[in-house]
């Protein structure tokens, strides 16, 4: 990415990176050509994930971490323990809004999203002395 994300936006990744489950682990081959590319696949499709380094790994969690951030173009939004957040924000289908990024507005195609009509609400029926429910 072109600019680095600020301690609010980090904030708010770490809190929505909490509950997910790790996508990649990185294992005894460290960060080959085939890591890489999964990690972009997987930053295209979800723009937040996480990943496990495992004690096979040859390389530090620094280095995975600084190596697959530089080469998915990606954000370490968090590094704790084994465990890195890496985030990468889609420009043509932004998901994630984040403080100073909002999302894009939606087109529109109809009433409601998608071309559906809106629900409306029913009617209560009046209440007086004739009605059912007291």
């Amino acid at each position: 990415m072109t600019e680095t994300l600020n301690g609010k936006q980090r904030r708010a990744l770490r809190a929505l990176g909490h509950h997910l489950a790790a996508v990649v682990q990185v294992g005894k081959e460290g960060t080959s050509a085939a890591l890489v590319a999964a990690v972009s696949e997987a930053l295209d499709e979800h723009e937040l994930i996480k990943l496990k380094v495992l004690e096979s790994s040859p390389l530090d969690r620094h280095e995975v971490a600084e190596t697959l951030a530089e080469q998915c173009a990606a954000e370490v939004a968090q590094l704790l323990g084994n465990t890195i957040l890496l985030f990468k924000r889609n420009e043509e289908e932004p998901r994630i809004a984040l403080p100073g990024m909002p999302l894009p507005p939606k087109e529109r195609t109809g009433p409601g999203e998608g071309g559906r009509p809106v629900a409306r609400r029913r009617k209560a029926p009046p209440r007086g002395p004739g009605s059912r429910r007291q």
